[in-house]
């Protein structure tokens, strides 16, 4: 063996691993899923639930196959399809800004989506031709402005990501301040509405909602893909970035844009979902390290794992209803941060 022969033995040992870890998450998130199936208000036993799954409708009891496939398999689906988009997010907007405390909330996405389905829910109007669109519509459509409005002013400065980060906390906290103004002018009714679709939850999933979030999630998978060695060149800074031929602000830029759709897909129909964006991308990167081929996959994975643990934990909570998924994220996600932290030792940023 030559000495030229051993940087290469290494690299594929090290690629081999990374590839068998994310094969054993993505098996560990398919059971996660499974259980998340299997669990509900509605005790089933496990034998009806694998038949509505497995068996044409005319074999299965029509209650049992309504619950599995009209409510159960949305829920679960949206549980994955969400988590990965908030992984993805996450990961993307660490690493464009070098930040390890950004999300797909730093740049105030999801506090404008809460705003635009907060005044929606306020005046009552609704979509003629299809009502129950109307406020993820709004919902997606603040959100966008919300990009927008943070592209606008970081545009007139570099584009840099220092800019950036100032800017998104500069809209986040006008978006929930215009939130907190259209709680305030609610009736008790109306509040009460606005604060449940707050606090996240999968239970607006249904097949429509799931195909147009996977869709998103699937188009800005392909248009990331081509840049993910600029990605990981970009985790050395953008001067050694730019020293290997990369266009720092323009794919700065394009994964804003790619952020801003991830983000604005998955909250627009579920709500408010905190935490997954920001651990999911710690998760991957303790796994996978820095290497965005793997990161970017392993964070997708991560993400829709936390999301379908914490479906089964909103079930399992709570015998014969169900906690908004929102919470509960939010319940696991800080203890999780924190174990993080301590148990991190190895400096990655």
């Amino acid at each position: 063996m030559t000495d030229a022969t051993l940087p290469r033995r290494a690299s594929v040992r090290v690629t081999l691993t990374r590839g068998a870890a994310l094969v054993a998450a993505l098996a560990l998130t398919a059971t996660v899923t499974v259980v998340d199936i299997l669990v509900g208000p509605a005790f089933l036993a496990v034998s009806d639930v694998l038949a509505a799954l497995f068996l044409p409708e005319q074999d299965v009891d029509s209650a049992v196959y309504a619950i599995v496939n009209v409510i159960r398999l949305p829920t679960a689906a949206m549980a994955l399809v969400v988590g990965a988009s908030l992984g993805i997010a996450g990961g993307l907007m660490q690493t464009i800004l070098g930040n390890p405390l950004a999300s797909p909330y730093t740049l105030g996405f999801s506090a404008a989506a809460g705003f635009g389905a907060a005044v929606v829910i306020l005046i009552g109007v609704q979509i003629p031709f299809a009502p129950g669109a109307t406020i993820p519509l709004a919902a997606f459509s603040m959100s966008l402005a919300a990009a927008a409005l943070v592209y606008g002013f970081a545009s007139m400065r570099g584009m840099t990501a220092e800019v950036m980060v100032l800017a998104g906390i500069a809209a986040m906290f006008l978006f929930q301040s215009l939130q907190s103004l259209v709680q305030y002018m609610a009736s008790p009714e109306v509040l009460q509405e606005m604060v449940f679709w707050l606090f996240g939850s999968l239970l607006k999933a249904n097949w429509t909602s799931v195909s147009i979030s996977g869709a998103i999630l699937l188009a800005s998978l392909l248009f990331v893909l081509p840049d993910l060695w600029k990605l990981t060149a970009m985790r050395l800074g953008d001067d050694r970035a730019r020293s290997l031929g990369i266009d720092v602000r323009a794919l700065r830029i394009r994964m804003f844009v790619i952020v801003a759709l991830l983000t604005a897909g998955a909250v627009s129909f579920v709500g408010t979902i905190g935490f997954v964006g920001l651990v999911a991308p710690h998760v991957a990167r303790m796994i996978v390290g820095e290497d965005h081929r793997f990161l970017i996959p392993m964070s997708a994975i991560a993400g829709a794992f936390v999301m379908a643990g914490a479906s089964v934990a909103s079930k399992m909570i709570s015998p014969g209803g169900v906690v908004p998924i929102g919470i509960v994220t939010a319940v696991i996600g800080v203890p999780f941060l924190f174990a993080l932290i301590v148990r991190n030792r190895k400096v990655f940023w």
